[in-house]
Formats: structure tokens, C-alpha cells, sequence
């Protein structure tokens, strides 16, 4: 059976879940991640039931939003003679062990790529190894400006016609945080040492 519009609404997002776990300005413990999947030649191809969906990790030592989309997608058996995109809205970057276990399963999955944009940086742990190692990999990885945020409510948000209201400080944090994200994504020459005159 063929799930309609009414039953993709109970995958919603509520509006104060977005804007607690979303909000770039302060610090959620949870994870969630938004994602779409879509063939590559921006064609429809993927059922309607499944070419969106929203995970969260278990919180506390349980498994990371991240491999809840692993294996999403996995579960789904796309054609591997077709090209996929995933595009993921998250919370936050992924920990360097996502990162390794993304990049796994697109090393065994080289029928799906990924985007990711993110509302904040994951700074615990060697996270800067694993941003560097995804973005080597040839995953697409960016910080969520005002239009991704809006794009989430109006996709991912039950939002009852409610039009996306930012808060005051999302440009200017974006900014800031995709500024950090670009200088962590750039990798300094070997042997080369930057010096402060």
C-alpha cells in the first residue's frame, strides 16, 4: 500500500522541535537529521513514501542520527544503475565516527551521493579529522543559511502554513559558522607552517 500525503504528515517535524534542535545560536543535545533523497538527474524515480524522512539519534550512548540514515537508505534497495542524491539537513556535523562509517558506505554505495548542511559544528572529540575526511571523500558539506532553514520548515516542519520566522542572530551565525567550517575543510600544504607577522 502506497502511503499518501496525509501519511507523510505524521513525519513531521512539530514547530517547537525544529526551532529548539535547529537554532544555530545555542546547544541542543539531540541530533536530528531531515533528509531527501532524490535520482541525480532531478527526475522523480524515488517512491513518494520514501524519498524523504526524519531520524534522531537514541540521546545519552545510543546509535547517532547518522546511521539511522545509513540504514534508511540501505533498507530501500535503490538501483544501483541509478544515481542518487541525498541531501541531509542536521542539527549538527557529524562526530569523526559517523564521518568514517558515511564514508564506508559510500565507498560500497558509489550509486549515492551526499550533501550535508548543517545548523552548527560538532566539536567534541577528533571532529576536525572526520569533516576533513568527508569532504575528501566527495561529500558536499556546508553550514545551513536562511534558505536551507526555510526550505526545512516548508519540508520538513508541520508547520500549519506558519511562515518561517528567523531569529535575529541566524545570519550573522551562519556566517560565522560556515566561515569556521571552510578554514576547518582546508587543509594546510605538507610541511608548510603558517606564520603570524
Amino acid at each position: 500500500m502506497e502511503a499518501g500525503p496525509e501519511d507523510w504528515d505524521r513525519h513531521l517535524l512539530d514547530e517547537n522541535t525544529f526551532t529548539q534542535n535547529f537554532r544555530n545560536d545555542h546547544n541542543p543535545s539531540k541530533t536530528y537529521l531531515c533528509y531527501q533523497v532524490e535520482l541525480s538527474d532531478g527526475s522523480s524515480g524515488v517512491p513518494l513514501d520514501q524519498d524523504k524522512d526524519i531520524v534522531q539519534n537514541e540521546g545519552g550512548r545510543g546509535q547517532h542520527a547518522e546511521l539511522f540514515l545509513l540504514e534508511h537508505i540501505h533498507s530501500r534497495n535503490l538501483d544501483q544503475k541509478l544515481s542518487y542524491k541525498v541531501t541531509c539537513f542536521l542539527s549538527w556535523t557529524p562526530c569523526e565516527k559517523c564521518a568514517e562509517e558515511i564514508i564506508r558506505f559510500l565507498a560500497k554505495n558509489r550509486h549515492v551521493s551526499l550533501s550535508i548542511l548543517a545548523s552548527r559544528i560538532y566539536t567534541m572529540g577528533p571532529y576536525v579529522k572526520g569533516l576533513r575526511r568527508l569532504y575528501d571523500a566527495g561529500v558536499h558539506i556546508s553550514i545551513m543559511t536562511f534558505r536551507d532553514f526555510e526550505y526545512c520548515w516548508q519540508t520538513f516542519v508541520d508547520h500549519q502554513e506558519t511562515p518561517f520566522q528567523p531569529w535575529a542572530d541566524l545570519d550573522r551565525r551562519s556566517q560565522q559558522l560556515s566561515q569556521q567550517l571552510w578554514a576547518i575543510l582546508q587543509k594546510e600544504p605538507e610541511g608548510w607552517t603558517s606564520v603570524c607577522l
